[in-house]
């Protein structure tokens, strides 16, 4: 494209010093003057089309990369999905506990937990009460006191 625009200019230049206006009319200096502002503006075109090729290429490298990050970033989290996933199975359907008492595990069903009355777990070991839960903890967000770092 700007070998293209340059040809032209080139021609508007070389028609204009073929009309023989004479070198100190008004009239030559103005097309000279317009023909060196758009030789000018030729090859400012044509810096920025270089630039914008640079940018292109680079831009197309960034992407590449970018691609291929997220491959590996997404092929590492797809095992840590399923690390998680089984995670979260070995707990389903309760969780366990050590009595402080004993030592002893204590396992606690969820369907224990989900009832709305208040709860007791004493260790079948030794028969220590090892988690109570009495509704107290059911309190709305509004309700809880706000932290305040240490700062009054």
């Amino acid at each position: 494209m700007t070998e293209d625009l340059k040809a032209r200019v080139s021609y508007l230049r070389g028609f204009t010093e073929g009309l023989e206006l004479g070198e100190e009319s008004k009239e030559q200096k103005v097309l000279h003057r317009i023909i060196d502002l758009l030789e000018d503006m030729t090859d400012e075109i044509e810096q920025l089309s270089v630039d914008y090729e640079e940018l292109f290429e680079y831009t197309e490298a960034i992407d590449d990369d970018l691609t291929e990050m997220e491959e590996d970033f997404y092929e590492d989290a797809e095992g840590v999905d399923d690390d998680y996933d089984d995670y979260l199975d070995e707990f389903e359907g309760g969780f366990s506990m050590e009595c402080p008492n004993c030592r002893e595990i204590v396992v606690v069903d969820d369907d224990l937990l989900d009832q709305d009355a208040s709860i007791e777990v004493t260790c079948p070991g030794c028969g220590e009460v090892v988690l109570v839960d009495d509704e107290e903890w059911d309190m709305d967000i509004e309700e809880m006191p706000e932290e305040t770092d240490g700062k009054e």
